[in-house]
């Protein structure tokens, strides 16, 4: 969506068709006319398309029968918001967006507006670049808004581990130990260095959501349990989600897998 935005900003009335009402798709089919990686997504997605108007028109969501032994029949059903995005989702997944959007920015007086955000010459150029690394992804599985996976919290990740852990330890004792509460004898320990590695990169992922952005984080923030206890310090962490702001403290023990006997 954010790319069509961008796409779509002060794109010129010629290039994005008088009488077409999918803007985006004008753009692509007149781009293909001179780009070949730009007409090669063009077929794509009119093939994509044809695919939804087929099951749409066969009772039940059958496919035809000509189709069943095809490759075709194995494409995923396409939700309405990626019908939405077809175009851009397609050359996203091809991994052709990015070298399209840099083939529109070289030749942007030909589809847009002087004071264009892709004609400008750093903005342009920016935004092709930003679109490398999203476009070298796999992507063999996409989350919709409806298929969010929920964080268990993070003393149930460390119970599952623990149980994980102790299994593996009698069915392989050559397996890498999973995170537990264990008490490192000695610092200069391969293994011991190991699990530690382990552990702080495990801890470390407990902070890390697809669903939520890391605003804040500071180390060394100091909590105290209780009143007769000492203070523990840990590391404090704000993240923000489409709805809330949730605060996580990790104590420095857990996250540096040396948390010993205490609780």
């Amino acid at each position: 969506g954010v790319v069509e935005a961008c796409l779509l900003h002060m794109l010129k009335r010629r290039a994005a068709g008088f009488l077409r009402s999918d803007k985006v798709a004008a753009l692509f089919t007149k781009v293909g006319k001179t780009c070949a990686i730009a007409g090669d997504v063009c077929k794509k997605v009119q093939e994509l398309q044809q695919q939804v108007e087929s099951r749409k028109n066969q009772p039940n969501g059958q496919e035809p029968l000509k189709r069943q032994g095809s490759t075709t029949s194995k494409t995923p059903v396409l939700t309405p918001q990626a019908i939405k995005h077809i175009w851009v989702r397609t050359a996203l997944i091809e991994k052709v967006l990015d070298k399209i959007l840099q083939y529109i920015v070289d030749n942007c007086s030909k589809y847009y507006e002087k004071e264009a955000l892709l004609a400008d010459p750093v903005c342009g150029p920016i935004l092709a670049s930003l679109l490398v690394g999203p476009c070298a992804l796999e992507y063999t599985k996409l989350k919709t808004a409806d298929h969010y996976w929920t964080d268990p919290s993070a003393d149930e990740l460390v119970q599952r581990h623990r149980i994980h852990g102790a299994h593996g330890r009698q069915d392989s004792p050559s397996k890498r130990p999973a995170l537990g509460i264990r008490k490192r004898h000695s610092s200069g320990s391969t293994s011991e260095d190991r699990f530690a590695a382990s552990a702080r990169e495990y801890v470390e992922s407990l902070h890390q959501n697809s669903r939520t952005h890391l605003l804040y984080g500071k180390n060394n923030v100091l909590v105290q349990p209780k009143d007769d206890l000492e203070a523990i310090p840990g590391y404090l962490s704000l993240h923000q989600s489409a709805d809330s702001l949730t605060l996580k403290w990790t104590p420095n023990q857990l996250m540096n897998g040396t948390l010993g006997d205490s609780e």
